[in-house]
């Protein structure tokens, strides 16, 4: 007699995400899941949006990191809703953490929520989070083979934005490259090459988000 032991490892993370999932679609909130290497530039871009975007369309953050609230803090300067999750020490972030985070924020009639996940092109590709869509950041400072090295995030992103090309022309790193390469990875993923210190590129960036976010933006005060 044989007896099965076999188990989804990551089955009950797949529950709670499911659940997040449901709860982003009932009540048509666009959940981004951001992940990228540490100091490719999340916090920065995000601010940037915050800036652009707040009076046209209700955004919320939630971050991620190892210790710490400082890039809550930089958001909550922006006007913007954020709450730290601070994983101590843990990789990645996990689908039950975003269920507590989530009951934390005033999600009535919010538009846009994104999770800034730990800074690790690794574990947080394998977490699915219950998001709607996936945004991967890739900066010129960490070399174009990081689509190679690390497939797991670019395959499964539904965008790559590529920061910091004000600073390409200094260093050894070839935007074509690193977007022919992501392309073999993941013919849908849509490119964005912006900088969030110079905004070069970032109108295309908050159109998709816009476009995406559900509802109709709301005009200016």
């Amino acid at each position: 007699m044989k007896i099965k032991l076999a188990q989804k490892i990551l089955a009950k993370n797949d529950d709670y995400a499911s659940a997040n999932r449901k709860f982003f679609k009932r009540n048509n909130i666009l959940c981004i899941n951001m992940i990228s290497s540490p100091g490719s530039g999340k916090t920065t871009i995000l601010e940037q949006t915050a800036k652009a975007l707040k009076k046209k369309i209700k955004i919320a953050v939630i971050e991620g990191d190892l210790y710490t609230e400082r890039d809550a803090e930089r958001i909550r300067k922006t006007g913007l809703q954020a709450i730290q999750i601070e994983t101590k020490g843990a990789c990645h972030l996990n689908a039950d953490q975003i269920t507590k985070a989530v009951h934390k924020l005033d999600t009535e009639n919010l538009d846009v929520l994104v999770i800034e996940n730990v800074g690790n092109l690794v574990c947080p590709s394998d977490f699915d989070l219950g998001e709607i869509a996936r945004v991967v950041v890739l900066s010129t400072t960490e070399g174009d083979d990081k689509c190679v090295k690390y497939p797991g995030s670019f395959a499964k992103a539904d965008v790559l934005l590529i920061n910091k090309i004000d600073l390409a022309k200094h260093l050894d790193f070839s935007i074509a490259k690193a977007k022919r390469d992501a392309r073999k990875l993941n013919k849908h993923l849509k490119i964005f090459e912006i900088s969030a210190k110079t905004l070069a590129g970032l109108d295309k960036w908050f159109n998709w988000l816009i476009m995406f976010s559900g509802r109709r933006a709301r005009r200016p005060k």
